[in-house]
C-alpha cells in the first residue's frame, strides 16, 4: 500500500478503466493503489464529476437484491475490492496481485495527498458532532489542508429542494474530492443521482469519518490481514450488525463455490 503518488502516475491520460470484473454481478476493477490514486488525483486536479464506490461482501451481495443499488455501482467511474473477501476472490480467479482498497485508507491518503496538492476537501454525512470531531482529527494530521465545508444532511429522504439547496453548497464551496459518508446503499444511490452535477470526485467511503474521528474503533492491522475486519465490527456493533453479517456474509459463502468454478485462471 503506498502512502504517497509518484508524479508521473498523474502524467497522461488515464481515464480509461483499466480492467475490471465481474463478482456476483458487480463490476470491480482491476487495479494498484498507485493507480487508484493517481487516477481519483486526476479527475480532482481535472475538476472532474467523478463517482468512486469501496466494495465490500455487503455491498457485492446487496446489489444482487437491489436494483437500485446494482445501477448505481454500473454507473461508477472507479469500484474497488474494499472488503478482504472481495479482494481474496479476485486474487483466487486471476489477479494474483490484488490488493483491498477500502474506505478508511483510501481516504487517509488521499487526504495527504490533498494537503500537498492544495485540492478542496467536502464532508457529507454522519452528524454534526462526528463531522466536528474528524475536522479537527484531520486539521491536526493533515495542518494545511483546505476543509472547504461540510455538512450533516437530515437522515429522512431528502426534498428535491433541499437536495438542489446540497449540492449548490458543494459546488459553491470549490471542493475537488466529496468525501460521502451516507453508508450503503443510500450514499452509493446518491452518488450516482449527482453524476455530472457534483463538481467533484465523490467517494462513498462509509464507516471512514467514525473511525477517523474515533467514535468507532477500528479493527487492528492483524485482524485486517487475516480478513477479520467483519468481525471485529461484528463484536463492537452486534445489534446493528449481526443481522447484515448473518445475512450476506452467508449468502457470499454460498456463491463463491460458482464464483470460483464457473470461470478459468487467466
Amino acid at each position: 500500500m503506498c502512502a504517497s503518488i509518484n508524479t508521473d502516475v498523474l502524467s497522461g491520460d488515464i481515464r480509461m478503466r483499466s480492467g475490471s470484473v465481474a463478482l456476483l454481478g458487480t463490476r470491480i476493477d482491476t487495479l494498484s493503489w498507485e493507480q487508484a490514486l493517481g487516477r481519483i488525483l486526476r479527475w480532482a486536479t481535472g475538476k472532474q464529476s467523478r463517482m468512486v464506490c469501496l466494495c465490500n461482501v455487503h455491498v457485492v451481495v446487496s446489489a444482487r437484491h437491489d436494483e437500485a443499488l446494482a445501477q448505481a455501482l454500473q454507473l461508477a467511474d472507479m469500484a474497488t475490492p474494499d472488503g478482504a473477501p472481495v479482494a481474496w476472490l479476485m486474487r483466487k480467479i486471476g489477479w494474483p496481485e490484488q490488493q483491498r482498497i477500502n474506505g478508511p485508507d483510501l481516504m487517509w491518503h488521499l487526504m495527504r495527498e490533498a494537503e500537498r496538492l492544495q485540492l478542496p476537501v467536502f464532508l457529507l454525512g454522519s452528524t454534526e458532532t462526528t463531522l466536528a470531531r474528524l475536522t479537527q482529527r484531520l486539521q491536526q494530521a493533515f495542518p494545511d489542508v483546505q476543509i472547504a465545508g461540510m455538512l450533516s444532511p437530515p437522515f429522512r429522504r431528502l426534498s428535491a429542494s433541499e437536495n438542489e439547496d446540497m449540492v449548490e453548497i458543494i459546488n459553491n464551496s470549490g471542493a475537488r474530492l466529496l468525501f460521502v459518508g451516507l453508508g450503503c446503499p443510500k450514499q452509493e444511490i446518491w452518488m450516482a443521482s449527482q453524476r455530472d452535477r457534483v463538481q467533484a470526485v465523490m467517494l462513498g467511503v462509509g464507516a471512514a469519518f467514525d473511525y477517523h474521528a474515533g467514535v468507532l474503533p477500528r479493527a487492528p492491522q492483524s485482524w485486517q490481514r487475516l480478513g477479520l475486519e467483519w468481525l471485529y465490527r461484528l463484536c463492537h456493533e452486534p445489534s446493528r450488525l449481526m443481522k447484515r453479517y448473518l445475512i450476506t456474509n452467508s449468502l457470499f459463502i454460498l456463491a463463491l463455490p460458482g464464483e470460483l468454478w464457473r470461470r478459468p485462471r487467466h
